[in-house]
């Protein structure tokens, strides 16, 4: 398969693309700026305390009534900017350049009207000098913003210096009152550092997250083969999983060649399937960096393991109705060539698409084997070891014998029919040890012992043929279990309808009306990545 890099952004798109934060970066900003408001609020609701009651009590130091005003109208703009910026989460770098003008313009009434502006007063550092600084490092904005709105603060000292004059009072004169402001005009232009910094770290966020015409938005999940984000397209209104490895991941020499085989013959073989019961794969490529990733769709609710831990064994006529879809897009790999090898309810992903609901999606052909068209020929690709997960692997797997087939997948089909229909795995034991030498030797308990629904005879029959030791007893691939699920009748059959009213009593978040193209996307479920 053709490895495609991803098109560069023209500039004017990249301009357009770092004119904001990314999400991540702008949540870690709007938290900052909440602990920022709610510190300095704190700070205004202390000295209001101290200046209105303590000391007129311990050492006769009356405040002003202008004082203790402006105090109060600090604590209730802090309070109200706390809890806009707490709800709301909307242009933050708006509401921190508001912060820092409410602040200084606080400081400076208290500094020239709530007392008289002296050459003495005005000797000191001002607190507006460190509101300019302390607001620099929280707001997240451009440094042509931050330039304006911290000149304007430091300018409103000299400015209330002005209107003291205008009252008549005895103030410094106008190149005295510049002189005292300076450490204030000064901070204003070593304000733009941090922004500057913040521009340059958001730009490069924006860079690594995007791949082609995905731009990267969540990360919905980890493991040891990669990340899993929630991704969206810069022109189409839909949003998509992409599945990502970085270059440390992948370590280094030749350590990371089998690591790039498996996710490139992943991405292969999915690409090649054209089931709707497989997952779909839009893209594939490498970025400048050296990260290998695809791009599949984003389903909407659960998978198998998942579902059975939440809600318990599922009745006999809903897990031939899965079963059924499962099997569908396994029937098409093996008609491909094509083995699995890692089949497990957490690889199978039950969702909602479009109307249909329990609408199945195979997922994770990570582990996947191309077989010759002859049968007697061996794995085009054998990695010699042992691979898949100890619960749902076949005996052949596990002995690692060398031409391991589509029954394999078979096995794990009954392995996985088992456990929707109990709740347990065909063989609980504690150690992987153990689970090997019970799937190699060890007969499974009928499924019908081990749960209180009712199984028909024939749908446990199967399940049972599929969990055969010897291969040649079992179905001999997915298309044949297909035929012999016809005739597993249950006396209630599961239908879209029934299928339907259980998400929207179960799931009703993920079974409502269908969103238009402007709406938010709602809560996704991405295709899942495991530890092995």
């Amino acid at each position: 398969m053709k490895v495609i890099a991803p098109r560069l952004p023209t500039p004017s798109s990249t301009a357009r693309a770092t004119a904001r934060l990314p999400d991540d970066l702008l949540a870690e900003q709007v938290r900052r700026l909440e602990v920022f408001i709610a510190v300095a609020g704190s700070v205004w609701a202390f000295s209001l305390l101290m200046d209105g009651a303590v000391l007129p009590r311990t050492v006769g130091a009356v405040a002003t009534s202008a004082e203790l005003l402006i105090e109060l109208f600090a604590v209730v703009t802090s309070l109200m900017l706390f809890l806009h910026v707490r709800y709301r989460k909307r242009a933050p770098h708006v509401a921190g350049m508001a912060f820092m003008l409410l602040n200084a313009a606080a400081v400076a009434l208290i500094n020239t009207w709530a007392h008289i502006p002296t050459r003495e007063s005005m000797g000191h550092l001002s607190w507006v000098t460190f509101i300019i600084l302390a607001s620099s490092a929280i707001m997240p904005s451009t440094p042509r913003r931050v330039l304006a709105a911290s000149l304007v603060a430091a300018s409103l000292e000299p400015l209330g210096v002005w209107l003291a004059h205008l009252r008549g009072i005895d103030v410094p004169g106008i190149a005295a009152t510049l002189a005292l402001s300076m450490p204030s005009y000064v901070s204003a232009i070593v304000a733009t550092v941090p922004s500057q910094v913040f521009q340059g770290l958001r730009r490069r966020l924006r860079q690594a997250q995007e791949l082609g015409s995905y731009q990267l938005i969540e990360l919905l999940g980890h493991g040891g083969m990669g990340e899993v984000w929630r991704a969206k397209h810069r022109w189409l209104a839909r949003d998509a999983a992409v599945k990502l490895i970085r270059p440390e991941i992948l370590g280094a020499g030749t350590a990371a060649a089998p690591i790039l085989r498996r996710f490139e013959r992943e991405a292969q073989a999915t690409a090649s399937l054209s089931s709707p019961h497989s997952i779909r794969l839009f893209d594939f490529g490498t970025t400048d960096e050296g990260s290998f990733y695809y791009v599949m769709e984003l389903l909407e609710g659960r998978n198998l393991e998942s579902l059975v831990r939440e809600f318990g064994p599922l009745p006999a006529e809903r897990v031939v109705y899965l079963l059924r879809q499962v099997c569908h897009s396994l029937a098409e790999a093996h008609s491909r060539c094509l083995v699995h090898r890692d089949i497990k309810p957490a690889n199978i992903f039950v969702c909602r698409m479009g109307l249909d609901f329990d609408f199945v999606k195979v997922l994770d052909f990570g582990l996947v084997k191309v077989r010759q068209r002859n049968p007697m020929d061996t794995m085009v690709t054998s990695d010699h070891v042992t691979t898949g997960t100890p619960a749902y692997m076949a005996p052949e797997t596990i002995v690692g014998d060398g031409d391991v087939d589509r029954r394999a997948d078979v096995y794990s089909i009954g392995c996985v029919a088992y456990y929707l229909l109990t709740g347990e795995l065909v063989f609980p034991s504690g150690t992987p040890m153990q689970t090997f030498a019970d799937h190699v030797h060890s007969k499974p308990i009928p499924p019908s012992e081990r749960t209180e629904l009712s199984i028909p005879q024939p749908l446990e029959d199967l399940v049972l043929a599929c969990l055969e030791k010897p291969r040649d007893k079992r179905p001999q691939n997915a298309e044949e279990i297909l035929r012999r699920m016809e005739s597993c009748h249950t006396s209630v059959e599961w239908t879209s309808a029934r299928a339907q009213r259980w998400w929207r009593h179960h799931l009703p978040d993920l079974s409502g009306p269908l969103s238009s193209i402007e709406s938010d996307t709602p809560d996704s479920v991405p295709v899942e990545v495991e530890a092995r």
